[in-house]
């Protein structure tokens, strides 16, 4: 089923309430919608909110597989993330949408490439046994801007997880159970978190973590992936307009700021989980 379009009416309606920097929900230009992350009774499970209308699901599991030839030594991560009917009734059911395939290898650019994760430290026995860690990223309503809402759940959810404990004796690999040891966490560098910027008006105006109506009106996105300490991971242009080097530096330094701010909350959201199971296991 494809989406319904927009009417000229509706369309002029939201061109025009940009212009005069104005939103559907409220927000200002640069304003994102609340974030609110939460987490489920296994370690790797989270759900990220933007606002009311956009929920992303994230899941991390691992398995022991044999490394690949050329990187002995180095664990295997994988990212899947899938777009269901339940999501929007756009999105079509065991079909590879060009969307879909953008958003997995942003996600795969974001968190894969920029080396956030030590993947030495997966390695059990070097040629032999790795971990493979996989997150499943599920979107389970869609109302705009799935990329920074994946990956943010994926960060937070990889942040969150924990792997078995194993030993090694000779050729003999023994994974423990969480009950015969504790789990243990994975060793994360740094955390890449995108900014999505969509541009209208052949880029005369831009605005900050688009809405779904918003991004059908859009001439263009760009979506940017950093860190904390300012460091650019990667960037993402799409669209077809020409966007110039003062735009990308704006750009640049609004999702710094933005960057700090949601690498807090995650912080935040993973010290209160903490205290959580810590006091439950007490009782």
């Amino acid at each position: 089923m494809r989406e319904t379009p927009l009417s000229n009416c509706e369309r002029q309606f939201l061109l025009t309430a940009i212009k005069e920097k104005k939103r559907l929900d409220g927000r200002q230009t640069y304003d994102y919608r609340n974030i609110k992350i939460t987490f489920g009774t296994q370690y790797g499970c989270c759900i990220v909110d933007l606002g009311k209308t956009s929920r992303v699901l994230a899941q991390v599991s691992c398995e022991l597989v044999a490394p690949k030839e050329n990187r002995p030594t180095e664990g295997i991560l994988f990212f899947n993330l899938e777009l269901s009917q339940m999501a929007s009734p756009a999105f079509e059911p065991s079909r590879q949408s060009e969307l879909l395939v953008k958003l997995n290898r942003q996600l795969e650019r974001c968190l894969r490439n920029s080396k956030c994760i030590d993947t030495e430290s997966l390695c059990v026995v070097s040629g032999a046994k790795v971990w493979q860690v996989r997150v499943d990223v599920h979107v389970l309503n869609h109302d705009g801007n799935i990329m920074d809402a994946s990956s943010i759940a994926a960060i937070t959810a990889l942040c969150h997880f924990r792997r078995p404990d194993v030993c090694v004796q000779g050729e003999e690999v023994t994974v423990f159970t969480p009950e015969e040891r504790d789990p243990v966490p994975l060793s994360i560098y740094h955390m890449p978190i995108c900014v999505s910027f969509s541009f209208f008006e052949q880029g005369t105006y831009l605005l900050v973590d688009p809405c779904e109506r918003e991004e059908r009106v859009m001439d263009g996105l760009l979506v940017i992936a950093m860190n904390k300490h300012r460091e650019m991971c990667s960037v993402q242009s799409s669209g077809g307009i020409m966007l110039l080097k003062e735009q990308v530096l704006r750009c640049s330094k609004i999702a710094s700021v933005k960057v700090a701010e949601v690498t807090e909350l995650i912080n935040k959201a993973l010290e209160n989980d903490k205290k959580a199971r810590y006091v439950f296991e007490f009782l």
